[in-house]
């Protein structure tokens, strides 16, 4: 199926059913999402659902029994049916099937909603427990967009780069073994504005935040006025990675959910940032990604 377009006069916005996912955000010319070549990171913008983060042997339990789910869920693998699409907005549905329960035993809609206003792109996600269904839906869900870094290959580098928060910050970060959170944390920031980015600072995977008092980060680079900005007012986490040297690319990641802890594979109720929804009962969540 071919790629899902939303424009203005402004900028255009690219989308695949497979995933839900954005594949590219551009104006004038220029474009602001990263390429997904599969020698790198084969991904653009994925969806993570119905879990963020990864689980110990990528198992988990519900009610005594095992399950496998891999490293942020399924749906960025799914094929999801578009519900409207105009020139300005495109929805698109993800329900539960048996191929789904075979691992995640819980009935769900998950609506993904893309409205391009201006230079702005606003992504709203609702998640839906269908009346009727036999139990609680237990899940987490989060953003991956991977932004182009450099914007402007062959004048800049990556280290050219820094993270602008909205006022002076310090930050701490989630320390991470094999994926999963060690319990250990270690400084980032301290009443800072600006976060310069270098390779080294992924070394270690990336960066996991919880507990942060901003909604706005904006991507830059020094002597540039190109720019990518993120809102993400009510989410309680937040990560910011790249693959490794050479990666043309940063993500910065709102996410409601996180990856386990270090241990053996535990409840999916008692995993933290797991949302619960009684039936009949739905969530919703918004984030914008400004372009410029």
């Amino acid at each position: 199926m071919p790629d899902l377009i939303l424009a203005n006069d402004h900028c255009r916005a690219a989308f695949a059913a497979h995933g839900a996912e954005l594949t590219s955000f551009a104006a004038a010319g220029r474009e602001y999402v990263w390429a997904a070549d599969p020698a790198v990171w084969g991904r653009h913008a994925p969806v993570l659902f119905p879990i963020v983060g990864r689980l110990p042997g990528d198992t988990y339990l519900h009610q005594g029994q095992a399950y496998t789910l891999g490293q942020h869920g399924f749906a960025r693998d799914q094929a999801f049916a578009v519900l409207r699409h105009s020139a300005t907005e495109l929805a698109f549905r993800l329900t539960d099937s048996a191929d789904t329960r075979a691992n995640y035993p819980f009935a769900f809609a998950l609506d993904i909603t893309y409205t391009l206003r201006g230079t702005a792109l606003a992504v709203r996600w609702d998640v839906r427990n269908p009346a009727g269904a036999p139990e609680e839906l237990l899940f987490s869900i989060g953003a991956h967009p991977a932004f182009c870094c450099p914007l402007r290959p062959g004048q800049e580098q990556f280290e050219d780069y820094y993270f602008e928060f909205d006022h002076p910050v310090t930050l701490r970060r989630q320390l991470l073994r094999g994926g999963l959170r060690t319990g250990e944390t270690a400084p980032v920031l301290h009443q800072q504005t600006a976060l310069p980015l270098t390779y080294a600072l992924f070394a270690d995977d990336a960066l996991v935040l919880a507990h942060y008092d901003f909604t706005r980060l904006a991507l830059r680079a020094h002597g540039s006025p190109h720019f990518v900005r993120l809102r993400f007012d009510g989410f309680p986490y937040l990560g910011l990675w790249t693959k490794g040297p050479g990666a043309a690319f940063v993500c910065i990641e709102p996410w409601h959910g996180v990856a386990s802890p270090v241990g053996p594979p535990q409840e999916l109720r008692d995993k933290e940032g797991i949302l619960t929804l009684g039936p009949g009962q739905g969530f919703a969540a918004t984030y914008e990604i400004e372009i410029g």
